[in-house]
């Protein structure tokens, strides 16, 4: 897999359930207060629907794309770097 830097990434199966594990009790722990708390689960979330896209793909998936919203069009780094 290359990542969306150009960069070849390698995480084992268990190492990418182990994420999906860890997000999914984070966001289910999460209790929103304020904005910040509210752009935490939204990040987490986009965490969990790429780690599961992997997981998918590791599985031989379609290769669909997973969609996630963008800060702005015109941005040129991860959606997920940007949401930060």
């Amino acid at each position: 897999m290359v990542s969306a830097w150009g960069r070849v990434m390698s995480l084992s199966k268990r190492c990418v359930e182990m994420l999906i594990d860890l997000v999914d009790n984070k966001l289910t722990s999460m209790q929103v207060f304020d904005r910040e708390d509210a752009r935490e689960v939204t990040i987490l979330e986009i965490c969990k629907r790429e780690l599961e896209a992997i997981m998918e793909m590791r599985k031989g998936g379609n290769g669909a794309v997973v969609p996630f919203p963008r800060k702005d069009a015109g941005a040129t780094e991860p959606a997920t770097q940007a949401a930060l």
